[in-house]
């Protein structure tokens, strides 16, 4: 029984230390195959017209976000606040950066942390702005046997994911790994 376990330990233990590094990267890399591109066409309908797009953002930004006070102005935009305005040019621009910092594994425990937020308040968005909450199908509920529900099932594996950057870090290949092998460097010739 001592071989088993001695076994078990060594091989497990070498594949824990290599997880180490390896599985932030894969969950980068999940990310980057799931979920840029939908975060990135989801901020680029948001985007306004002309140069100034990114900071002056599209009806449908305003709908997406705040569809309820939308609609109590008949859907003039320009009649919400610059509340409103601040928090859809945020967002629009946190769809856009937040997970291209996370691609590239720069700054990638905030960049996280982010992302957890803003999936909370679209999640929240989803449920309560657009009446996905009358709509059972839609939010869906755990040990229901059915794996594919928008709300809770799909989306408590990208937090998954998320927390795993957030606890890990980035990973061997990343930014934020040179960058702390560049400060080691710094701190030893100090």
């Amino acid at each position: 029984m001592d071989r088993l376990v001695s076994l078990h330990s060594s091989v497990f233990g070498a594949i824990e230390r290599f997880g180490d590094g390896l599985l932030p990267l894969l969950s980068r890399l999940i990310f980057a195959g799931v979920l840029l591109v939908y975060f990135w066409k989801s901020a680029l309908t948001k985007v306004g017209d002309g140069f100034f797009g990114l900071v002056s953002p599209s009806v449908g930004a305003y709908a997406q976000i705040f569809p309820k006070q939308l609609e109590a102005v008949g859907y003039d935009s320009s009649q919400l606040s610059v509340f409103h305005w601040a928090v859809v040019v945020a967002g629009t621009w946190a769809e856009f950066i937040l997970p291209l910092l996370i691609v590239v594994g720069l700054f990638t425990r905030l960049a996280s942390l982010g992302m957890i937020g803003f999936v909370v308040v679209q999640s929240l968005t989803d449920l309560y702005g657009h009446g996905g909450i009358e709509h059972v199908e839609t939010l869906g509920a755990w040990f229901d046997g059915a794996p594919d529900s928008v709300i809770m099932d799909q989306r408590a594996f990208w937090m998954l994911l998320l927390l795993t950057l957030v606890i890990k870090g980035a990973g061997v290949v990343s930014v934020d790994k040179v960058l702390q092998m560049r400060h080691v460097g710094q701190a030893a010739h100090a």
